[in-house]
């Protein structure tokens, strides 16, 4: 694949990015992409190792190495390199939906399980999906294809998110007529709300949605479903029925104080400016503004440093984020072998913001909130931070992090942001339709993604937990074929 010798005679080069200082005066996205001369280089590094792992999607010690996706990344570097970009879109849409999205929000599990990056630096495979879509768009070859026949089956889909979207585009090429409902004003659901502008520009969104209205699929807005009257009408009017809504019930911390005015879950606030944005330029003030305040991030995750990110460009006067983990180690250890996905420390654009901003990585390691105090009016005003160290649970044989006692110390703040993770999906959702929930919050279903309920499946975060978007969109290509396959006794998706 791509020229035999390329690894060893070409570097590995990304797309630049504007610098911070310039980039937080705006919500745009903020990469400068290779050109292709530059892309060609690249997928010329693509070497011919026998086993690509990059493609493979398997669990290495509970960690994914590799597109979950089954990506063919081999063969689209290879036309890349040869320029046959036609080619490297056919290839690449064959195992997914939606590379516009993946190609800017995918941590590119794909490149840390790369061969290359056994003994240097893995192929930019993420840059060249990104390449092959965005050439696609330009040149036109992204258009409408309505199915040339249709089934005389209807199915409704719950939920618009990367799952949703994938489980819908595969049933409406398939035939079927779908319909998606989105409780939301605007269709997406992570990829729209959940994931900041910076990152996925809304414009790329709507217009993969025009296409997919354009091919027949019908969405609904403000329709959420989630009383038992709306479930037996849907189950009645429709052959079938695929839940996709997310797993949207956010994590709290059950600290004194936490009652007090100016504590948020980040969702919510991401939200909330993503919505003012998109509405009016953040003119109309429906957002939680945090200019000029101390902001405390509870969370060391993607949805944290998104919040990092947010809060500098609406101006914050500090922030701080807490990790309750201790900080990873700069390179592999010895128990974290190549191509298991690396544990290593990563700092990411927020962080990089707020160290060129501030002067200092805003992660706070092994640390949580045990207190917050509160002012006469009700308002955080203070948070009482704790250290924390690991011990094994005798009980359990489990290593936990605890409170160091006599490690309290306080700091200013005007603004808490809850970036804790999530627990499942949320309750009336579930009861609505009377499914059953394992402990951990998600969806029970069979091998086939069937729920307890006839006729109704799931897929996507509902069913298995907080995960990737490249999860959700193999989930909802996999519910559509279980579908087929229930509806027509066989698939060809």
């Amino acid at each position: 694949m791509g020229k035999p010798t390329g690894f060893l005679e070409i570097e590995r080069k990304v797309s630049e990015e504007v610098e911070p200082q310039k980039r937080i005066s705006n919500f745009k996205e903020f990469h400068i992409h290779l050109n292709k001369d530059q892309q060609a280089c690249q997928g010329a590094r693509c070497m011919d190792c026998g086993v690509p792992f990059c493609q493979s999607g398997k669990m290495l010690e509970g960690m994914v190495s590799g597109c979950p996706l089954n990506n063919l990344i081999p063969e689209w570097n290879d036309l890349v390199y040869h320029n046959n970009y036609k080619q490297a879109l056919s290839r690449l849409l064959k195992t997914n939906n939606f590379p516009e999205f993946t190609s800017r929000v995918c941590p590119a599990l794909c490149e840390a399980a790369c061969t290359c990056g056994l003994n240097g630096e893995p192929v930019t495979v993420k840059e060249n999906e990104h390449g092959i879509i965005e050439d696609a768009y330009e040149k036109g070859l992204i258009k409408p294809c309505p199915p040339k026949q249709r089934i005389d089956k209807r199915i409704a889909i719950i939920g618009s998110g990367p799952a949703g979207l994938a489980a819908a585009d595969q049933l409406n090429k398939r035939g079927y007529q779908v319909t998606v409902y989105e409780r939301d004003d605007r269709i997406g659901g992570l990829l729209m709300y959940g994931i900041p502008n910076m990152k996925l520009e809304k414009d790329v969104i709507d217009c993969r949605v025009a296409i997919m209205k354009a091919e027949g699929v019908i969405f609904k807005t403000n329709c959420g479903i989630e009383t038992k009257e709306q479930v037996r009408e849907l189950l009645n009017q429709y052959d079938r029925v695929i839940l996709a809504c997310g797993s949207r019930k956010a994590r709290n911390i059950e600290v004194p104080g936490r009652q007090g005015k100016g504590i948020y879950y980040a969702v919510d606030y991401l939200t909330m400016v993503t919505k003012s944005l998109l509405n009016s330029d953040l003119k109309d003030q429906k957002y939680v503004n945090t200019k000029d305040k101390n902001v405390l991030v509870i969370g060391g995750g993607d949805t944290g440093n998104d919040c990092v990110a947010t809060a500098i460009r609406l101006g914050c006067k500090s922030v701080m984020q807490l990790e309750m983990m201790p900080e990873l180690p700069e390179i592999r250890s010895e128990d974290n072998p190549w191509p298991q996905w690396p544990r290593i420390k990563k700092t990411d654009y927020g962080q990089e913001e707020a160290i060129a901003i501030f002067g200092h990585d805003p992660r706070c390691y092994q640390t949580t909130v045990k207190e917050f105090i509160l002012d006469k009016k009700g308002n955080v005003k203070q948070a009482i931070l704790i250290s924390l160290e690991p011990k094994e649970n005798k009980e359990t044989k489990r290593v936990e992090m605890v409170p160091v006692s006599g490690s309290e110390k306080t700091i200013d703040v005007d603004l808490v942001l809850i970036a804790a993770g999530f627990i499942g999906c949320e309750d009336h959702v579930a009861k609505a339709f009377g499914i059953k929930v394992a402990p951990r919050g998600n969806v029970l279903s069979d091998q086939n993604y069937q729920t307890n309920i006839k006729n109704l499946y799931v897929a996507g975060d509902m069913r298995r937990g907080q995960s990737l978007v490249v999860w959700a969109i193999k989930e909802g290509r996999e519910v559509a074929r279980s579908v087929d396959i229930d509806l027509m006794g066989y698939s060809n998706l």
